[in-house]
């Protein structure tokens, strides 16, 4: 079982820029699809970005796509999103999640593992 924990959040104004990270602990991340989930206050979760578990693909939300860059460090079996431009909509919790041999694809019900969240406040 794959535990995930989220870290580098915090309160960034706006057009700065966050690094969140993404450890895992109990799997290899070569053989997990992964991706970013976020989601605001009385808002759906929504899909962020994701890699495929050979690394082969990386998909964006059109939101995010220009600004955010999804990245994977099989050496520390962590998982990163750099996140530039921010905008006040991008305030949210940020959520990880782990699919064995998954695609990184933007479907919440396909992930088996999920971190507890790391919050993202934008100031304008």
């Amino acid at each position: 079982q794959v535990q995930l924990v989220e870290s580098g959040g915090g309160l960034v104004q706006a057009g700065g820029s966050l690094r969140l990270s993404c450890a895992a602990s109990g799997g290899t991340l070569s053989t997990y699809g992964m991706a970013w989930f976020r989601q605001a206050p009385g808002k759906e979760r929504e899909f962020v970005s994701g890699i495929a578990w050979s690394g082969a693909r990386t998909t964006y939300a059109d939101s995010v796509k220009g600004r955010f860059t999804l990245s994977r460090d099989a050496a520390k079996n962590t998982v990163y999103l750099l996140m530039n431009g921010l905008k006040p909509e991008d305030a949210a919790v940020y959520y990880c999640a782990a699919m064995y041999y998954g695609l990184g694809l933007p479907y919440e019900r396909e992930y088996q593992f999920w971190g507890q969240g790391t919050q993202v406040t934008v100031s304008s």
